[in-house]
């Protein structure tokens, strides 16, 4: 399995941007389809964005304002956030998968690495 390390977070103003960061281990990092996930307070982990490729794959809910992309020489996958709300509050967490497996699945359960989460404040 593949070794995964974030970076970035932190508290925004409502409007506001912020950038997270994943780093992975290994050599072969452009074989891996890459996720982000978040879990607010009381609520289930649920699917952000995926990049499989140079297939991108978002939920609903940030469609236009996040955008993922990934370096694979640097092995890091990005989540660029833009116009953040209130309700994008919550603890962010990157995730991989083989890219063959995958196939714009928004289920956690298809994704075996985990980074060990950050944490997203977006105040009113």
């Amino acid at each position: 399995q593949v070794q995964l390390v974030q970076s970035g977070g932190g508290l925004v103003q409502a409007g506001g941007s912020l950038r997270l960061s994943c780093a992975a281990s290994g050599r072969t990092f452009r074989n891996y389809a890459m996720g982000w996930f978040r879990q607010a307070p009381g609520k289930q982990r649920e699917f952000v964005a995926a990049i499989v490729w140079s297939n991108t794959y978002y939920a609903d809910s940030v469609k236009g304002r996040f955008t993922i992309y990934r370096d694979n020489d640097g092995n890091t996958v990005y989540l660029q956030m833009n116009s953040l709300k209130p309700e994008d509050t919550a603890d962010y967490y990157c995730a991989a998968t083989n890219s063959i497996l995958y196939r714009g699945s928004q289920s956690l359960n298809d994704f075996g690495s985990w980074g060990q989460g950050t944490q997203v404040t977006v105040s009113p």
